[in-house]
This record gives structure tokens, sequence and C-alpha cells, in this order.
């Protein structure tokens, strides 16, 4: 690991030569190139110092445990327990910091909710979803813009589909990908019984142009007019834009934007995020055979989650976490959830890593 842990500051080290080179500063791509890099290990680097900081704090302090003088051994025993513990945390920090970094954690995030099993009561929870990551989105100052969407008659939402914008927004989000389960008594149940209903949810990492090309001729475009609500153009022009993929038969639809040529480049969007999912999604695949290992590989055909309402808990089945927040959660709080999740899967990517190395 220190061997690895030199050879990141020694990088430091000549990208911090190369930003300062003219030649570099007036080469945009490669400047911003070399910016993002020095971003990415500079923290490692912060750390590793630190650790080396440490070390040698701890070194002294061994040496004063033979001082003769009693106050003097009683101080430095006390101090080499401190930098103990302090040198054991940064070790476990750098190998953490030293597994592979998802490449699409960085990502925008196209975010698509649908109503499973349950009828309107599936509808209406979507729609709780929905708002939940909203509140979570606004928390963090990320902008959620919705690509298309279709009610239910009871005011829930069969399906809708929103580009989240942000910082990280899919290192923090991709774990909610899966089936969420619901348990509680509808409005409409008269008898009081608790119904089950599902939901899913996907959560793919925007594709840019340049890492997803899509062949013109390989679309079918057809426009509609707009159905439902949506402002004065429903029903009177035709700016509703369906796009088909032929060659994977993924369909996309957006209605949201009055202009035509919006709602086309809005579907783009979601098509080129699904054959990112997609083509990710097989390279996982090809690279494990236990996708255990794998993080964040957004599988939605997992029951990942129960929010069960006469409780008030929500229960995470993947790691075991139960929680009697039921309220903040659907409020937001999202991070009670997520942090941990995070942490899991770290141990999890840290201990595959390991047993590569060994």
């Amino acid at each position: 690991m220190f061997d690895k842990l030199k050879g990141v500051e020694d990088r430091l080290q000549e990208l911090e030569r190369l930003l300062s080179d003219p030649k570099v500063v007036a080469d945009r791509d490669a400047y911003q190139k070399y910016i993002r890099e020095h971003a990415e290990i500079s923290s490692i680097v912060a750390a590793f110092r630190e650790f080396k900081r440490v070390d040698r704090e701890l070194d002294d302090s061994l040496d004063l445990l033979n001082d003769e003088d009693p106050e003097m051994k009683k101080m430095a025993g006390e101090e080499v327990d401190r930098l103990e513990r302090e040198k054991e945390r940064l070790q476990e920090e750098l190998k953490i910091l030293l597994v592979p970094k998802d490449p699409l954690d960085d990502k925008n995030v196209i975010l698509e909710i649908r109503a499973g099993t349950g009828g309107d009561e599936a509808g209406l929870f979507a729609g709780d979803l929905f708002k939940m990551y909203q509140r979570y989105a606004d928390a963090r100052g990320w902008k959620v813009d919705v690509i298309d969407h279709h009610t239910t008659g009871v005011g829930g939402l069969k399906e809708i589909i929103a580009n989240v914008n942000g910082k990280g927004a899919y290192s923090r989000l991709k774990f909610e990908s899966g089936t969420h389960r619901v348990q509680r008594v509808p409005t409409t149940e008269t008898q009081g019984r608790i119904h089950t209903s599902a939901v899913t949810v996907a959560v793919l990492p925007e594709a840019e142009e340049i890492e997803v090309h899509i062949d013109a001729n390989e679309l079918k475009v057809d426009v509609f007019r707009s159905s439902g609500p949506g402002g004065q153009s429903v029903n009177t022009t035709d700016s509703a834009v369906r796009i088909t993929h032929l060659p994977s038969g993924l369909v996309v639809t957006c209605q949201d934007e009055k202009s035509q040529h919006k709602n086309k480049a809005k579907a783009l969007k979601v098509l080129r995020s699904r054959l990112l999912d997609q083509m990710v999604s097989e390279q996982n695949a090809e690279r494990s055979q236990n996708r255990k290992n794998q993080v964040g590989t957004g599988d939605r055909s997992e029951r990942i989650r129960t929010y069960n309402f006469p409780q008030g808990r929500v229960t995470d089945h993947r790691i075991g976490l139960t929680l009697y927040r039921l309220e903040s959660i659907l409020q937001g709080d999202v991070d009670e959830i997520i942090d941990p999740l995070i942490t899991y899967y770290q141990s999890q990517a840290l201990q595959h890593a390991e047993r590569a190395d060994g």
C-alpha cells in the first residue's frame, strides 16, 4: 500500500510541475485533464502526508517512554496511545481512498420512478418517493428537472423521469436503484387492512454525447400531441416526441416541454443514459462472476427497502438497517440510509481489492 501511496505522491508533484508549464496552460484540454487528476489525488496525498507526520511523532513519543522523569514518561505514554489510534484511523482511511473510484460518481443523474404492483396505492407512493428525492436534492443544492411524467386518476404517478443535476449526484443516489416496498393502510381501505405495494426506482448516470454516440439513422422519431396536464400546448400542437432506438428497441417519450425541439433533446438525453447504463451493466457482468463485489450495479429487480407506515419504520434489506424515522426520511433526510450504504459498499470494495492484491 505504501509503495502505491509513494507513487501517488510522486504523481501529484509531477502534476504540479505540469500545471505551471506555460505550454500545458495554453492547451485547454490537457490543462483541464491535469486539473481533474490533481483534484482526484490531492486528498489521498494529504492523508498520506498526515499519516507520515503522525508516524514521525509516534516514533519520537516512543523514544520518550525511556525517559527517567516519571512525569515525562506518563505524558509520553498518553501521547503514544493517542497517536497509535490516529495512525490506525489514517491507515484505514488511506485503504479506502486507494480503492478505485467509480468513474461515474461525479455525473448527473437520470431518475426514473415507476409504480409497480399495488394499483392506485403504488402510484401514490411513487409520488411520495419522488417528493422525497426532490427534497433531498433541494437540501444538497441540486436541480431537478422533470423530463416526462404520467399521473394516475387519484393524484399519484404511473411513472416520472427527471434529470438531477448536481455535484456527486450519482455517487449519492446510485444505491437507490431497486424495488421499494410500502406497507400502509390506503385511504380507500374501509376495514383498516394494511396493503403492500411496490415502486421501482432506476438511477442512471447521465451520458454525454462523446460517451455514447447515437446514429441518427438508427432512430425512429414520432411526434404527437401532448396529453394530460401540461399547459396551453396540450392537444393544440404536435410537441410531444417519442424516440425508438432501433438496434436496442429502447423507447423514450417526452412531452413535458411546449417545444418539440426541447422534448427531443430531453428524450435523447434519457436514451443516451439508458444506453450507457446498459453498457456498464454488461461490462460489470463480464468482469465479475460474483456481482456482490460490484459497487452500485443498479440491479432494479432486487427488493432493496421497505417503508412500513403503521410502525413508522424504514428497513434497507441489503445492510439490515432499520430506522424508526419514516417521516423524516420521506421529508428528504435520506442521508441516514445513504451514508451507511456507502460505508458498507466501500468496505466490500476494499475487501475485494485486498483479495485481488493477495
